[in-house]
């Protein structure tokens, strides 16, 4: 996927919507409203594509993570972890949002988190193996960062099973109110 294809195939399927701005979830890192690091499953050009003039719209650009999270957001401290392809981790206090790199931290001697909580992780190791991991895992980042709530999201996050308590689901619409609340509010990013 190009980004101008993504354009082109969002517009056609939005040609009868009235809508003033954009809002776009993009799977990887994104530093002040801009992609910094092409997508490891797309195609190339996304790095300084502008996108405000291919959507002819005002256009904020976030990571998706960032977006459910934002989304999922009730007030204190709040951690996201995104569970699809690998892991998104954002961590949300007094209207700052702190998009983090947590997949890459060590997790066991061995390996780094993704390599334990990631899609190839649920695969190779099998889905109770890598639940216990993620839970595990969901727990002690959630003391580290001494945070209020912990939300998990993303494709693999119903596959979790029961969740440890103080724990919760977010709900697979909650991107679409994150991309209307960036616009709203003094949100730090």
């Amino acid at each position: 996927m190009t980004p101008g294809r993504m354009v082109q195939q969002v517009l056609r399927g939005a040609q009868e919507w009235c809508y003033e701005r954009v809002t776009m979830g993009f799977p990887g890192m994104v530093i002040d409203g801009r992609i910094v690091c092409e997508p490891a499953n797309l195609s190339q050009g996304w790095i300084g594509f502008d996108f405000a003039k291919a959507f002819r719209r005002p256009t904020r650009i976030m990571n998706d993570a960032v977006m459910q999270a934002l989304g999922s957001y009730t007030g204190g401290r709040m951690l996201f972890l995104g569970f699809g392809t690998g892991l998104g981790a954002v961590l949300i206090a007094n209207s700052k949002i702190y998009p983090m790199e947590l997949a890459h931290l060590p997790f066991t001697k061995r390996g780094l988190i993704q390599n334990y909580v990631g899609d190839e992780a649920r695969r190779r190791l099998g889905r109770k193996r890598w639940s216990t991991n993620a839970k595990n895992m969901i727990k002690q980042l959630g003391r580290t960062l001494n945070v209020d709530s912990v939300v998990v999201g993303g494709g693999n996050a119903s596959r979790l099973g029961r969740l440890p308590r103080s724990v919760r689901r977010g709900d697979d619409d909650l991107p679409f109110i994150g991309g209307l609340r960036l616009w709203q509010g003094n949100w730090e990013v």
